[in-house]
C-alpha cells in the first residue's frame, strides 16, 4: 500500500521506484551536508541570514531533483534548463558566494545519485579547504592594501588637467582617471582615480597635499573594489 502511494502517475513496470526509507535517508543526509557547508561558509565571512539558510537547503533540493530524474535524459535536460533560470532571478553575487552555491549543488547531486558517503566526504574536504583559505586570507596579498580609489571634489572653474598629476606621480606607482562627474547642481566636479600607492601609510600625506590644490573641498580615499574577482 505504501509503495503504491509513492508511485508516480506515469510510472511503468520498467520504472524503478525509490523506496521511502532510502528517499528519506538521502534527504536527511543532504540536509546535514547543507548545514556543514553553511557552517564552513560562515567562518570568518560576512554573510546574510537568507543566504546561509538557502545554502543549507540547496543540497537537499538538488538531491530530490536528481532522484526524481533517475536516469531520464529528457527530464535531465529540462532540469538543467530550469536551474539556468535561477541566475536571472537573483542579484549578482560575489565569487565566493557563487562558489559556495556550486559546492552545495555538487554535494546534493552526489547524494541524489546514492553516494551518501562520497557526498559527506566531498563536503567535509571542500568545507575545510574553504575555512583554511578564509583563515589565511588566501589571495589577499600585501600589495592589495595599496590599491585605492580616490574621489576629489573641485570647483567648476578649475581645469583639472595637470593639476593633480604631479602629486599622484609622487605618491602612486600608477593611476588612472576613471570618471568625471558634475555635482551640486553643476557647480562642482567630482574626479575619480584608481591608483596604486607606492607604499602603505601615506594616505594622510597625500590627502593633505591634495587639499591645498582643490580648495579644501571633499576628498575621499577608499579601498579599491576589484571587479575582476567577481562573477
Amino acid at each position: 500500500m505504501l509503495d503504491n502511494l509513492f508511485r508516480g502517475l506515469f510510472d511503468t513496470d520498467m520504472t524503478t521506484v525509490i523506496p521511502v526509507p532510502d528517499f528519506l535517508l538521502c534527504v536527511v543526509s543532504a540536509l546535514a551536508v547543507g548545514l556543514l557547508l553553511a557552517a564552513c561558509y560562515m567562518y570568518r565571512t560576512r554573510y546574510t541570514r537568507s543566504f546561509v539558510a538557502t545554502l543549507a537547503l540547496l543540497p537537499a533540493a538538488v538531491c530530490v531533483v536528481i532522484m526524481m530524474v533517475n536516469g531520464n535524459v529528457g527530464a535531465g535536460v529540462a532540469v538543467a534548463g530550469a536551474f539556468s533560470l535561477v541566475r536571472f532571478r537573483s542579484v549578482p553575487g560575489s565569487a565566493k558566494e557563487i562558489g559556495a552555491i556550486f559546492l552545495a549543488m555538487g554535494a546534493g547531486l552526489i547524494i541524489g545519485m546514492g553516494y551518501i558517503a562520497y557526498g559527506f566526504l566531498f563536503a567535509l574536504v571542500l568545507g575545510l579547504v574553504m575555512m583554511v583559505y578564509s583563515q589565511v586570507d588566501f589571495g589577499a596579498g600585501k600589495r592589495r592594501a595599496r590599491y585605492k580609489t580616490l574621489h576629489i571634489t573641485i570647483p567648476e572653474d578649475l581645469d583639472y588637467n595637470g593639476v593633480f598629476e604631479e602629486l599622484l606621480d609622487q605618491y602612486a606607482s600608477s593611476y588612472e582617471l576613471t570618471q568625471v562627474k558634475t555635482t551640486n547642481m553643476g557647480s562642482l566636479f567630482r574626479l575619480t582615480y584608481d591608483l596604486t600607492l607606492n607604499r602603505a601609510g601615506t594616505e594622510k600625506e597625500l590627502i593633505d597635499q591634495l587639499r591645498c590644490r582643490n580648495g579644501n573641498l571633499e576628498i575621499t580615499l577608499s579601498r579599491q573594489e576589484s571587479t575582476v574577482g567577481e562573477l
